[in-house]
């Protein structure tokens, strides 16, 4: 483990590895097949990351989103370690620059979409390939067990059959035990496999629920009593533009964000939240993947959250630096009740889900036999406009279409530019002496981005204009120029939503979707939305507890910070001091400021005292208090 620990300090400047995360990795390096079920934030990716890096070869990482794959990218490039997303938002030459550098050995870790193992001739590319491990992330996806089964995710095992002798390590924040099992049995494990159970608990974050009717004025009650970061969820785009607004007016530092944003007014808002010139960011849940910001201390959800998971997730944003932060989920008289209506009673029939797979192929011209792997600009707001549809269903029909692995909606776009130098350095060292207007650009680009020549790299049109001293137009400008010369590719940021075909254009007619598969996707959402309920019900159970056994663990004792727990110690109190004011009017009636000066809490004995005189325990005469007889 000395060599891991090594790598673990190299290239994520940590002296030692998280609980777990050191047996994880110990596991994998042992050629152990493994599944780790660890929670969002638990440090998943060092446990594959750090044995690979560990060993000769590479990883292929099975992810279930464009966006994941590249975040995950990015970081380990920042880190100086290569990797590549071979999916569908490459073109045919970029795939082909991939697995032909992936055959050479000049990845670490390979990231594929589970929908690209269809094809055959990919995994024979692969197979030239030198695999250390198999990793699969968000794992509970492979079992018809699971919340979320996606069917591709079965395509898995031809990478088993493919690398029969390398480990496979799946990883997933939650599964129950039935799909643990399944998870094991459909991914072909060994019988020496081993499995690891991080504890949800978070005893650092303590969990609220507060049933109250004037929401805005307890947001800003806690706002001022807790200080501190904060993040405040709602669902609705224009209510996070409302809430903030109001809330500024109201003296607190507050921005909002949602997915509806310009591109760059969303990064300027990030970045000041997170440089800690803005206090409080105000969102849907568009704001949170690849956030990390350790000192969050309150979390609060205006609206209900559509899972457990997302809660988990949300919440779970707050304490990372491991000090003491609040969660608190504000419900109202009729919360629940909209909760259901949104989901259940939109939930789209298979038909309507046919007719805007329809609709979808004329709107973006997707011809019969277009390929897998497609890739087109999509505007849901124009689309639902168009075809004279609800944008809100029409979301739903594309998730089920994500979910069934026909297409993926990618709504975060590209956030950032990308370029490849196709001119070999004699080429380009020709063109430099010819275009010397361009000279400078090529040198700075080389400066500032290694690898280029065998890979397309993240650049930054920016940061490049300030090095040169010009502007960021002139700079797209000239790097255009690059690539209409055949000197370069060059893909330039978008922030439009894009639609990707997972498999080949299908007559909508014979649409593989099945009335078991919807059923069992309404059955899901039920079920979530149940366990949401079921959390946010007063019935006296500690917070934690209930979280704890949704994710499939058992808590003995209570938290004792939650509400309900709080709740409970004040009644208990509330109990004792009752019985204290009776014993001390045993003795002698008492003036109510000499009865009050023998307790601490005044608070609390204002309460027992009202209480008391309530039920008709202790009596009132004038300033005096008399404890009453069973005559009176």
């Amino acid at each position: 483990m000395t060599k891991a620990r090594e790598i673990l300090k190299q290239y994520w400047h940590f002296d030692q590895f998280r609980p777990l995360q050191e047996d994880i990795v110990n596991a994998a390096l042992e050629g152990k097949d493994v599944l780790a079920l660890l929670p969002t934030g638990g440090g998943k990716s060092i446990c594959f990351q750090v044995p690979s890096m560990a060993q000769d070869g590479c990883s292929i990482v099975i992810s279930p989103l464009i966006a994941l794959m590249t975040d995950q990218v990015e970081n380990l490039k920042k880190r100086g370690i290569s990797a590549i997303a071979i999916n569908s938002s490459l073109d045919s030459n970029q795939r082909e620059l991939a697995l032909h550098n992936a055959a050479n050995g000049y990845y670490k870790f390979i990231y594929l979409s589970p929908e690209s193992l269809e094809s055959e001739r990919l995994l024979h590319r692969l197979s030239f390939v030198r695999v250390n491990q198999i990793v699969v992330d968000e794992a509970h996806c492979i079992s018809q067990w699971g919340y979320d089964f996606r069917p591709a995710y079965l395509n898995i095992s031809k990478l088993r059959d493919l690398f029969p002798e390398i480990p496979c390590l799946a990883l997933t924040a939650t599964a129950t035990e039935a799909v643990a099992l399944d998870i094991q049995e459909k991914l072909k494990f060994k019988e020496a496999a081993s499995f690891f159970r991080k504890s949800f608990e978070r005893p650092e974050l303590a969990y609220n629920v507060l049933h109250i009717e004037a929401k805005s004025e307890r947001l800003l009650e806690l706002l001022r009593k807790i200080p501190g970061s904060a993040l405040v969820y709602l669902r609705n785009r224009k209510a996070t533009v409302e809430i903030a607004r109001w809330l500024m007016d109201m003296g607190v530092s507050a921005d909002y964000y949602h997915a509806g944003l310009a591109l760059e007014e969303r990064q300027q808002k990030q970045t000041k939240w997170i440089n800690g010139k803005t206090r409080l960011m105000v969102c849907t849940n568009a704001f949170g993947m690849g956030i990390d910001k350790a000192d969050v201390r309150l979390v609060i959800h205006l609206d209900l959250p559509d899972s457990l998971e997302a809660y988990f997730q949300e919440a779970g944003r707050a304490a990372r630096d491991g000090r003491k932060a609040f969660s608190f989920v504000l419900v109202g008289p009729h919360d629940a009740e909209l909760l259901r209506k949104k989901h259940l009673e939109g939930f789209p029939e298979r038909e309507e889900v046919t007719r805007v797979y329809r609709a979808l192929l004329n709107y973006l011209q997707i011809g019969i036999g277009s390929a897998e792997g497609s890739s087109y600009d999509f505007d849901l707001e124009m689309f639902a406009k168009q075809y004279r549809l609800k944008s809100g269903r029409v979301y739903r029909c594309l998730q089920i279409l994500q979910k069934e692995g026909i297409i993926e909606l990618n709504e975060k776009g590209q956030y950032f530019s990308r370029l490849f130098l196709k001119a070999d350095r004699r080429t380009l060292y020709d063109y430099q002496l010819r275009n010397p207007e361009l000279d400078r650009l090529l040198k700075v680009l080389m400066r500032s981005y290694g690898g280029m020549d065998l890979d397309y790299v993240r650049i930054q049109e920016n940061t490049l204009a300030a090095r040169l001293d010009t502007s960021t137009y002139k700079v797209k400008q000239a790097l255009r120029h690059l690539a209409n010369h055949g000197l370069a590719e060059y893909q330039e940021a978008s922030e439009k939503s894009k639609i990707i075909l997972l498999q080949e254009r299908q007559d909508f007619s014979n649409l593989q979707l099945s009335e078991a598969h919807l059923e069992r996707r309404k059955a899901e959402i039920e079920y979530r939305i149940e366990a949401v309920l079921k959390f946010i019900a007063n019935d006296g159970t500690c917070r934690l507890k209930k979280l704890l056994a949704y994710f499939g663990e058992r808590k003995t004792d209570d938290c004792g910070q939650c509400d309900v727990c709080r709740r409970r110690k004040q009644k208990s109190s509330l109990d004792s001091y009752r019985k204290e004011i009776k014993e001390i009017l045993k003795g002698k009636p008492l003036e109510l400021r000499n009865l009050a000066d023998q307790f601490e809490n005044k608070v609390l004995f204002s309460e027992a005292l009202r209480r008391c005189l309530e039920l008709e325990e202790i009596s009132q005469k004038g300033s005096t208090l008399y404890l009453k007889g069973p005559s009176e």
